[in-house]
């Protein structure tokens, strides 16, 4: 499956079928939900986010809004694109070494680790904000890649491999971070059902099975395991995406996540309401830790780990990636949406100091965004 642009003039069929059309897509749907989300059309806009699609999966109850479905079913998809690019980079590319690999994943966590000590600073004393330390420690890899894509020769390769490696190294890592603080206790035949099933997917690869509806299946049914043992669903496209053989990775799913996916998931999740905000409130801890974990914790841990380790030769820096470049790709790691959003309604009960959250989040994210955008467009320097 690839865009429809036959009848379309020259460049624009170019722009289209670009990574960086996918990147407007994202973009543009990003700021209509936001925008109405703030507007007159606020209302409508909520319920089609919250748009009630409530299905019981395997005898547990599933994502029950629209919202919900594209975030834990959908982006399922979009982890599975990711890993199975960051596979072609390991087996013959930018990480096709242990100290190659090794740099992300030691700059993911001094990313998580300084975020969230910042965040305990700012909120002492205040023991009501206390279990929301987890908040800022997210990069949202949805919103993080598109941006760099913009940047085109700007970011080098290797270096924009760094990124999305970190970037799902993250994510797995507050997956982990969910599943061990804010998690109930899981269903355990269910995660068992699930190992299983992930057990005769790797098999069938070594055994050379090239059928696609055979992981096609066993993917949903990982999925529904995953939504039944109380696991984070998306974790299903990591494994499918590990599982998946090299010859069924086609072209065809990269259009449908960015063409659908991506833009369904910025238009659903970016409409924070600023309804009565005002900067003022950013100064109360939570929002403050929250800002400060994702615009100053976050570039902090993400570049001092990754140079740390580069010195001590644990591992390589990217090819043709400087100090400057790399600076400005951890502060994009500020960006942190999605999970950092997930971790909010589960460490919080009381609704203000979720909304004081979700405030933090989206000032932090926005400010990382702005920050890294412009010392890449004009420092950065290969």
């Amino acid at each position: 499956m690839t865009v429809p642009t036959a009848f379309l003039p020259q460049r624009l069929r170019a722009f289209l079928c670009s990574p960086a059309g996918g990147a407007c897509a994202l973009l543009l749907a990003s700021v209509l939900g936001f925008g109405l989300a703030n507007s007159p059309w606020a209302g409508a806009y909520g319920a089609v986010v919250h748009w009630p699609l409530s299905v019981s999966i395997l005898g547990a109850q599933g994502p029950d809004t629209l919202g919900a479905w594209v975030s834990d079913g959908l982006m399922a998809l979009f982890f599975l694109t990711i890993i199975l690019e960051i596979r072609h980079e390991i087996s013959d590319g930018h990480l096709s070494s242990r100290r190659k690999v090794a740099l992300p994943l030691i700059g993911a966590l001094g990313g998580m680790a300084v975020p969230a000590l910042i965040y305990a600073v700012v909120t002492r004393g205040a023991a009501e904000a206390a279990r929301g330390w987890a908040i800022p420690i997210a990069t949202d890899a949805a919103f993080t890649l598109p941006i760099i894509v913009l940047l085109g020769a700007r970011v080098a390769p290797a270096a924009r491999v760094w990124l999305m490696a970190l970037a799902v190294f993250d994510d797995l890592l507050g997956i982990g971070v969910i599943a061990v603080f804010y998690g109930s206790a899981p269903c355990w035949p269910a995660l068992g059902g699930a190992c299983m099933v992930l057990a005769g997917l790797v098999a069938a690869r070594r055994c050379g099975v090239v059928n696609a509806g055979v992981y096609g299946l066993g993917g949903v049914l990982l999925w529904g395991l995953c939504v039944r043992a109380g696991v984070q669903p998306t974790l299903a496209g990591v494994a499918i995406g590990a599982c998946l053989p090299a010859a069924l990775a086609r072209p065809g799913l990269n259009a449908v996540v960015t063409w659908g996916v991506l833009p369904l998931f910025g238009f659903l999740n970016v409409g924070v309401s600023l309804a009565g905000a005002h900067m003022g409130m950013l100064l109360a801890p939570v929002p403050l830790g929250v800002m400060l974990g994702l615009v100053v914790g976050k570039p902090v841990g993400v570049f001092g780990a990754s140079i740390l380790v580069a010195r001590l030769g644990v591992a390589s820096l990217p090819e043709a990636t400087s100090r400057h470049m790399l600076f400005g790709l951890s502060l994009l790691c500020g960006i942190g949406f999605t999970i950092s959003l997930f971790i909010a309604s589960l460490a919080f009960t009381e609704p203000a100091l979720v909304g004081a959250a979700k405030l933090g989040i989206f000032a932090g994210s926005l400010i990382a965004a702005l920050s890294g955008w412009v010392w890449l467009r004009f420092r950065s320097r290969p």
